[in-house]
């Protein structure tokens, strides 16, 4: 049973959250190359603008912030499920190999494959999903240990053992490419937000709306997996399921983000933290805090990102990385 003052406090903090996206959001209509007046941005909204306020509103900027906040969302509850089910704050998509699986696929999908432009679109999540459910197949594989089962601890160290041999894949495959499909391949890595039109946004709500309810669904099956393993079993969990469908779940979100914004990082790890660190470690109540929180840094983080250097920008995975580097670091010296 949630106390009604925790479920209080959540409210209240969802309430914040959201007023933070939306004030992020509008600040971001009006920022880039093509400023909109902020004057002139509600009548805009309401569809009384020009035709060039309009297409820079509804075709470039607006696509962009729901992309990003949709990948955030994704990114922040695939790192929720990890932590919860490896009992580990540290556990993150990227870190464990999830995004250098998803990464290889879609470069090997790009560079060797013909590509149909009405299917390239919605093919990308499902070419992401096989890359890295493969890889957290074979991380799944090597992570059990006989007579003991999985080990949680053992998923993170072969996790990034993977994704440091798939990071020298990404490098030979890129080597063996024409220039710009390469250009491309190297912009998807660095985390440069890429997938900014509608039909990109189509493409990813689906997985969104079946699994992150999934998720919720499960969130008391990871309170108890976030227990010592002798009392989860004890209370009846079925410990290698439910961290298999958990597992599943978690590559699903993070490689759908990641085939549109290219390798963001550190998200996952973040947005959990900071969620637990203001509900506590109930999952009913963190998940849905976590993935405002993701939704907000990542948007602020490509908000940030295109307007500090021109023409092109800073991508938001360098900023991320710059933000998330650091908290890393400090997560890792208070483990210790």
């Amino acid at each position: 049973m949630i106390p009604t003052r925790l479920i209080k406090k959540q409210q209240l903090v969802l309430l914040v959250l959201a007023a933070l996206i939306l004030l992020t959001a509008l600040i971001g209509m009006g920022l880039g190359s093509a400023p909109l007046s902020y004057k002139r941005l509600f009548s805009v909204i309401l569809g009384q603008g020009t035709f060039k306020e309009n297409f820079i509103l509804f075709s470039i900027r607006l696509p962009r912030l729901v992309i990003t906040i949709l990948a955030g969302i994704a990114l922040a509850v695939s790192g929720a499920i990890l932590q919860g089910m490896t009992r580990n704050d540290l556990a993150d998509p990227g870190i464990i190999g999830i995004h250098s699986g998803a990464g290889v696929a879609i470069a090997v999908f790009f560079l060797f494959f013909p590509i149909e432009t009405g299917s390239f679109v919605y093919l990308l999540p499902v070419v992401a999903f096989a890359g890295a459910f493969l890889t957290a197949g074979l991380i799944y594989v090597f992570s059990i240990r006989r007579g003991s089962g999985l080990q949680p601890i053992r998923i993170i160290l072969t996790g990034i053992g993977f994704s440091m041999a798939l990071s020298g894949m990404m490098v030979v495959l890129v080597s063996s490419g024409d220039r710009q499909k390469v250009d491309f391949i190297a912009r998807w890595m660095s985390g440069n937000i890429w997938g900014t039109d509608w039909p990109f946004i189509i493409a990813l709500v689906p997985w969104l709306v079946i699994l992150i309810p999934y998720t919720l669904f499960k969130a008391r099956r990871l309170n108890l997996l976030s227990l010592d393993d002798t009392v989860s079993a004890g209370l009846g969990v079925s410990m290698g399921r439910e961290r298999l469908t958990l597992l599943i779940a978690a590559t699903a979100l993070a490689s759908a983000a990641v085939s549109v914004t290219g390798g963001i990082a550190f998200i996952g790890l973040m947005a959990p933290h900071m969620a637990r660190a203001l509900i506590g470690p109930r999952h009913q109540l963190l998940i849905p805090i976590a993935a405002l929180i993701g939704g907000w840094l990542l948007m602020m983080a490509d908000t940030i990102g295109r307007n500090l250097a021109e023409p092109d920008g800073i991508p938001a995975g360098i900023v991320t990385a710059l933000i998330g580097a650091p908290y890393f670091l400090y997560l890792l010296r208070k483990k210790v």
